[in-house]
């Protein structure tokens, strides 16, 4: 799973101290700095997409992005907030430098309908085809699946939210906290993810766009 990967962690982040990304305590400028990276490297890659598509070619994009127009709401935060939370406690135990979690930010921007509707509009190579917002559980075994005994494992939802999330996360944590600390960051992460999942409905938002090269 992924947001628009940002080609790198906006500058002007000093003040999300506590934060991974942006969170509903994140300050305005925060959020604005990763909306304005979003903008430029969004608009770059339209440009370089052009580049390699034939006149009328077509494209079909999908992000993890918000219905919101807030940046920084629970539908596009939330999962990273949480991990948040699992750093913040192996601070407060001593098990991470805090200056660390201060300076660590997540390279991605989960952007709305509107924002990506304005950049393929202000870039000019695209028309939009199509857009449209899909919802998925967090956990993808709460979509209708059903399991027998022998795979009950795999029901667990914190366990299938933790390990996503590693996979898309743990190089970027390994280089910043070092490799010592991962298992037992993702094993809390997994009881908070649980804890969460248990208490009120979780779901990830898909932003799908179709687009056609003009020209």
């Amino acid at each position: 799973m992924a947001g628009f990967s940002l080609a790198i962690v906006p500058d002007g982040l000093e003040s999300n101290k506590g934060n991974i990304f942006m969170a509903s305590t994140s300050p305005p400028c925060v959020l604005t700095a990763y909306y304005e990276q979003f903008q430029r490297d969004f608009s770059l890659f339209l440009k370089c997409r052009s580049e390699e598509l034939v006149a009328e070619g077509r494209m079909v994009l999908t992000f993890l992005g918000r219905k919101s127009q807030d940046p920084s709401s629970k539908e596009c935060c939330y999962i990273w907030e949480l991990l948040a939370t699992a750093l913040n406690n192996m601070v407060s135990e001593g098990l991470i430098e805090e200056e660390k979690v201060n300076c660590f930010n997540i390279p991605q921007y989960t952007p709305s309908p509107a924002e990506i509707k304005s950049e393929v509009i202000k870039e000019g190579s695209f028309t939009i085809d199509h857009l449209e917002v899909s919802e998925v559980n967090w956990n993808a075994y709460q979509n209708g699946f059903k399991f027998n005994e022998a795979v009950d494992a795999f029901n667990d939802g914190g366990y299938n939210v933790a390990n996503c999330m590693r996979a898309v996360a743990e190089p970027l944590l390994v280089s910043q906290f070092g490799e010592a600390i991962i298992d037992e960051l993702f094993k809390r992460y997994r009881e908070i993810v649980a804890d969460r999942m248990s208490k009120e409905k979780t779901k990830f938002i898909n932003v799908t766009v179709s687009l056609t090269k003009i020209g």
